[in-house]
């Protein structure tokens, strides 16, 4: 009972860990940064962390009852997934900077009074003052009209962005349990003690996170559309490293594989 004990500590603290590495930080960022309510953030770290989890069992679970080991290129492979979705949310917060979506600097009248923005859910858009729209025939009006009331729907992103990250470290981690623990009841509790772990470290990142945006948007609304895009431009540089990091120094474009599992 010791050990067990030792073995689901030890998961539930490295999960927790785990949950601070750079590419996770940086992607539940990208995601958060636009989000306002606290307790929201918190809802999508805790998607995040439970598509990581549901991932990391599920193949985990795999790989250690069959005792299946990846071949390099298919782990370096599940690496680069998560390089890639970096540059994916990026682009998407990106957005104003190439034009798509742009933000004016505040929600009301232009200068001359001639037009007024309007915002429906990331959907930005001007005209003038003098006629009447339907919000819900944005494009993003007509999804949230109808899904939006849909909680599933709320959390598809960071669920999608937690299960590719799961996958990407999956094989890591159930060699290190494959490495250390030889009964699979013991393992499966050391998975998903570490899967809790990353939920609620994911959790306490997320409402760091938002309440630190909030905090400075409250003292500095000037910057307060800038969060988003700056966030976005780390997240495609961070993603363009691991890609060239995996690419080519690593070897799964070059031919000479070099894959060391973390």
């Amino acid at each position: 009972m010791i050990n067990l004990f030792a073995i689901v500590s030890l998961g539930f603290l490295l999960g927790m860990r785990h949950a601070t590495d750079p590419d996770h930080v940086i992607a539940v960022t990208t995601i958060v940064s636009r989000e306002r309510s606290l307790k929201q953030a918190g809802i999508i770290g805790a998607a995040w962390g439970f598509g990581h989890t549901l991932t990391i069992l599920t193949v985990g679970a795999v790989m250690i009852l069959f005792r299946i080991m990846l071949s390099p290129r298919v782990g370096l492979s599940m690496e680069l997934a998560v390089g890639v979705m970096l540059i994916v949310l990026g682009l998407r917060n990106m957005g104003p900077l190439f034009g798509f979506a742009a933000a004016p600097p505040a929600m009301g009248a232009a200068a001359d009074g001639s037009s007024k923005f309007h915002k429906h859910g990331d959907y930005v858009h001007a005209h003038p003052h003098t006629h009447a729209h339907d919000p819900n025939k944005t494009p993003l009006g007509m999804f949230d009209r109808l899904f939006g009331r849909i909680g599933v729907y709320q959390l598809i992103r960071p669920l999608l962005v937690g299960i590719v990250h799961g996958l990407a470290g999956s094989a890591a981690i159930a060699l290190l349990v494959l490495s250390t623990i030889q009964s699979f009841r013991w393992a499966i509790a050391y998975l998903l003690a570490f899967g809790i772990g990353t939920i609620i470290g994911m959790m306490l990142i997320t409402l760091t996170i938002a309440s630190t945006f909030s905090f400075g948007q409250a003292r500095f609304s000037s910057l307060q559309r800038h969060f988003g895009l700056v966030s976005g431009v780390v997240s495609v540089a961070f993603g363009l490293f691991i890609a060239y990091q995996i690419g080519f120094v690593n070897g799964l474009f070059t031919g000479h594989v070099n894959w060391i599992p973390r």
